[in-house]
């Protein structure tokens, strides 16, 4: 618990209205999409960046521990408090699009930006943000870029850190830096907006983001492959992209997820489907899409696809789409506890690693339905676990750690969007050696030698 003298300091520099210490706020801000639970000792609104550099100058001095929180919709642990302390929230007063260039097609957004809501504002002059996680609808951009959030339009478009030109950040000193540039090109120095995209809040704390804006496509479509092996439809993946097909999204479901969103969902799908993929292709002209639809269509079925259906309209569209956006919640049928871990791997090795995974969650007995981001080579792996004993949790992490190992032999990284946080953390050594480890703690050293700034998140521990 933070000493009163404590928070009366906060309360002079930001107001006593944007500083909390009640059991309501501590709950509400207590938990992520993890579930998991850490009680800050107080949670802090400030109002603008000289504020976030007289708290962090202050906390860094009396060596308070800081959790920098978006929405907290993280599946990682990357914004729960988990040492205590303050959590900087950033959505009630740093909220706010500062600017959209539309000759540099460049916008400034302060952190607590909802995605959606940038994506609406710079569509209403004809330019385009790609990046679209899953939770646009309500994640910030400040968590966005903290995270290096994907989404399902990064087959064609990439993830956060292909928008990030430049970042405004505090130190934990209370030193205001600039990173990057909103030129195309900029090779002048280290690339410290690179270096703090994806670090989860652990070296400074994020005041302004400069994102890249390009022209929004005029025409998309949607379609849909019905595959009767997931073996046949992850082929399709990396040989339809070889074959020179750009979608914008080839998002994967697996019978499983099928069985789930017809089951929970009421969702129509094929009943006999080993696999979906589904998508969208987008371009400027007409002919651009049906070339695209074209492509797709003839590499499915040479990848033995039992048929590929184009949306007519926007509705049957959306439709595809739903089935998608909802099998994360379709798929708790199978168990109380949903371990979901985001690997990724070379497209190529998509076949080989689906049934490593099968075949692992075979061994300890768990249903692994699995669904993701295919077009990148990111997949959604959820061991469910039916019971949760420590026996039977014990069983589902050693089996996410058999997943890892492969994963990471084949080329593969641990997360290809959800971060490492304090769930991941445990496994960075399958992934780092102790001297590449060893490099991560100097770097956050040098930003922050008195580990203040989230401390214990990426396996970053002294």
């Amino acid at each position: 618990m933070l000493e009163k003298k404590h928070i009366q300091a906060l309360e002079d520099f930001v107001g006593k209205e944007n500083v909390y210490s009640d059991k309501a706020h501590m709950i509400a801000y207590s938990y992520d999409a993890t579930r998991t639970r850490y009680e800050p000792d107080a949670v802090v609104f400030p109002r603008d960046e000289e504020d976030i550099s007289r708290i962090l100058v202050y906390c860094n001095h009396h060596k308070i521990v800081i959790t920098p929180r978006g929405a907290g919709s993280g599946f990682t642990g990357g914004a729960l408090p988990t040492n205590g302390g303050i959590t900087l929230a950033m959505e009630k007063h740093m909220n706010k699009i500062l600017e959209i260039d539309m000759e540099n097609m460049v916008a400034v957004v302060q952190p607590g930006v909802i995605n959606m809501d940038l994506q609406r504002a710079v569509e209403e002059v004809g330019l385009f943000y790609p990046p679209d996680p899953a939770s646009e609808a309500y994640s910030t951009l400040g968590g966005n870029v903290s995270e290096n959030a994907g989404g399902m339009r990064a087959a064609k478009y990439g993830i956060t850190k292909d928008y990030v030109m430049a970042l405004r950040a505090v130190r934990t000193n209370g030193d205001i830096i600039r990173a990057g540039k909103r030129t195309i090109k900029d090779v002048a120095g280290y690339n410290i907006a690179g270096i703090l995209t994806a670090s989860e809040g652990t070296l400074a704390v994020i005041t302004e983001i400069t994102l890249k804006l390009i022209p929004k496509p005029r025409f998309t479509k949607g379609y849909m492959g019905i595959f009767p092996s997931v073996d046949d439809a992850m082929n399709a993946v990396f040989k339809s992209l070889a074959s020179g097909a750009n979608p914008v999204a080839m998002e994967f479901m697996d019978s499983l997820v099928v069985q789930a969103l017809k089951e929970k969902m009421g969702v129509e799908l094929p009943a006999d489907a080993g696999a979906l993929l589904i998508g969208d292709v987008d371009g400027n002209v007409e002919e651009e899409v049906a070339f695209q639809l074209q492509t797709l269509e003839a590499s499915f079925k040479e990848n033995n696809a039992q048929s590929f259906i184009v949306a007519k309209d926007d509705k049957e569209r959306d439709e595809l789409w739903f089935a998608r956006r909802n099998a994360s919640p379709a798929i708790t049928i199978f168990g109380r506890k949903k371990l979901n871990e985001d690997i990724s791997v070379p497209r190529a090795k998509l076949p080989e690693a689906l049934k490593a995974i099968y075949a692992i969650g075979e061994k300890y007995d768990f249903k692994v339905p699995c669904f993701g981001h295919a077009g990148d080579g990111n997949i959604h792996v959820n061991v469910m676990v039916e019971s949760q004993t420590p026996q039977a949790l014990e069983r589902g992490h050693q089996a996410i750690e058999e997943i890892f190992q492969m994963v990471v032999d084949m080329g593969g990284t641990l997360s290809g969007e959800h971060g490492i946080g304090t769930a991941k953390a445990p496994f960075m050594h399958i992934a780092f050696n102790e001297m590449e480890l060893a490099l991560f703690r100097e770097i956050k050293k040098a930003f922050d030698p008195n580990n203040i700034l989230n401390p214990g998140k990426m396996g970053l521990l002294p």
